[in-house]
């Protein structure tokens, strides 16, 4: 193979080739008598595990110490070990583009990408304008981010807001945005949403609970003061069934 060729296999530019020379990382074939190289398969792997490796965020000293360990390895173990990459990165590309999918899919004001399970929940969600229901959302993005939540949790959720009376339950939440912390609908309100609860899912919560350590007073902050209460209760609620 002449060096435009052996380039264009490995998806290389015969430019980047002739660096490759001239830092040391691919030795330079010997050339015919009409003047031009002569590359063989062995050039073509190794030029291959150079554009994995530096693809792989390894720097030109970092490739070259890998490559001396490989001097001595069998072609078919190289090869090998080329063909497992790529089947990686197939599959890496696979997951990508399996989140971008999901991720199109997702509601309004929802950012991603997320988990397959909470993706599950959020699609069978029912579309609303609430306020309340966009923080919950924003919330178990936070939950999904921190490996906080499983599948079995999310599809408990999606029992939850699959509950025609739900929105009710949001408006009434809604409602309490200029009320003060001493308002008397928050307690009923608060009973009502930890009656909504189904018991599998107080089952399912993990010892510490689903409110991210750290986070609580960061997430109540974002509620009016009522509303920070009636959150507030719900997630100790959370927290105490759940070690119950």
């Amino acid at each position: 193979m002449r060096i435009g060729e052996i380039a264009a296999l490995v998806g290389l530019t015969t430019r980047a080739v002739r660096h490759y020379h001239h830092v040391g990382l691919l030795p330079e074939p010997e050339r015919r008598p009409n003047g031009y190289r002569a590359y063989g398969v062995r050039d073509a792997v190794l030029l291959a595990r150079v554009r994995r490796l530096t693809e792989l965020g390894l720097g030109l000293d970092e490739v070259r110490d890998v490559l001396a360990d490989d001097a001595g390895r069998e072609l078919a173990e190289v090869l090998e070990e080329l063909d497992a990459d790529l089947a990686r990165q197939e599959a890496a590309i696979r997951e990508r583009r399996y989140r971008l999918g999901v991720l199109l899919a997702e509601p309004p004001g929802v950012t991603g990408p997320v988990s397959p399970a909470l993706a599950a929940l959020l699609a069978q969600a029912p579309r609303t304008d609430s306020p309340s229901a966009a923080k919950d959302r924003e919330y178990l993005t936070l939950v999904d981010a921190a490996g906080t939540g499983s599948q079995e949790i999310f599809a408990l959720f999606g029992t939850l807001i699959a509950d025609p009376a739900v929105a009710g339950l949001y408006e009434r939440l809604d409602a309490l945005a200029e009320a003060p912390a001493d308002d008397p609908r928050i307690a009923p309100l608060a009973a009502d949403l930890m009656a909504a609860v189904p018991e599998e899912l107080f089952a399912a919560i993990p010892e510490d609970g689903v409110v991210v350590t750290g986070l609580k007073e960061a997430l109540l902050a974002e509620y009016a003061p009522a509303q920070a209460e009636v959150v507030g209760r719900l997630m100790e609620a959370f927290v105490e069934r759940g070690r119950g």
